[in-house]
């Protein structure tokens, strides 16, 4: 199965390293992967990496032959994240993925044409295309949302949009005020000691059954258990998505990244590829969004 799909990979959500972001990037421009996202998207208090070091992250993958994208912060706070969203989005030479309206109108302003982040919500046809009107060229599905949804929307797609998926990865389901990784710590926000640092693939919540329920992420709340919907590559194929999303992982994105180059190929059945990435997520998968379930449930 051949497709024109192609790959990106969202931007790093979790607080890393600097030394381990150079060194995840300088392996990932080697990969088959069509488009990257850089930037913070979390919380700006992140700062392994400062704006030009982004950029100069940028220049290096554009000459490896990705597609770089600027990832803008999802909730903004304070006028210092608000002056670095202004140079971001004023950059002249990169596209910018607005993750909140601020970023929106700024760009919209400029008539600088943008990717609208899944924090955008999306919900309807009659909402893209007014964004359409204001200049994306490309729109990230929200998780919640069904196929069904996307079948509709689809096919009353404005013109010249793309359409992108998260299609593995940690779902993104809300962001806070109020930091939640500091919280468990007993720390106030202002006075957080950049604790998230010590879960790079956030900090697990479970039940009190143990359960595993959801990933704490800072301000942001994640699903404990990944997405995986490479086994509905011929779904996506059929609707017309252009773009499909891998959300970076601590460990084993390569492998993730390779499985789905593998299939979109032709080289790999989907299901046989999406089994062959259940050896990667240890806690499992879930895709009950896309079925129209409850978004923790599993279905193939």
């Amino acid at each position: 199965m051949t497709t024109h799909i192609k790959l990106s990979l969202g931007p790093v959500i979790f607080y890393w390293p600097r030394e381990t972001l150079f060194n995840f990037y300088a392996e990932i421009a080697n990969l088959p992967i069509d488009c990257i996202y850089l930037g913070e998207t979390v919380c700006s208090k992140r700062r392994s990496l400062n704006l030009d070091d982004w950029l100069d992250l940028a220049v290096i993958l554009t000459k490896a032959g990705k597609q770089v994208v600027l990832s803008t912060l999802s909730l903004l706070e304070a006028e210092s994240e608000l002056l670095t969203l202004r140079r971001i989005c004023s950059n002249g030479q990169f596209l910018v993925e607005a993750n909140d309206f601020g970023a929106i109108q700024l760009l919209s302003s400029q008539k600088i044409p943008f990717v609208a982040g899944s924090t955008v919500n999306i919900y309807n046809t009659q909402a893209l295309k007014l964004l359409a009107s204001q200049g994306i060229s490309r729109w990230v599905f929200p998780v919640e949302l069904s196929r069904a949804n996307l079948a509709v929307m689809q096919q009353q797609r404005p013109t010249g949009v793309e359409t992108e998926v998260l299609a593995y990865g940690h779902l993104p389901l809300a962001f806070s005020a109020r930091c939640f990784t500091a919280r468990s710590h007993n720390l106030p926000k202002d006075d957080c000691r950049l604790c998230c640092a010590d879960y790079p693939e956030g900090r697990l919540l479970t039940t009190r059954d143990n359960s595993p329920f959801l990933t704490l992420n800072g301000i942001q709340t994640l699903s404990s258990r990944p997405i995986n919907l490479l086994a509905e590559l011929p779904d996506f194929i059929n609707l017309g998505v252009e773009w499909l999303r891998i959300s970076p992982q601590f460990t084993h994105t390569v492998d993730i990244i390779n499985v789905f180059a593998d299939c979109i190929a032709g080289n790999i059945d989907p299901h046989a590829a999406t089994v062959e990435l259940e050896k990667f997520a240890p806690l499992g998968v879930v895709s009950g969004y896309w079925h129209g379930k409850p978004g923790m449930e599993r279905l193939i």
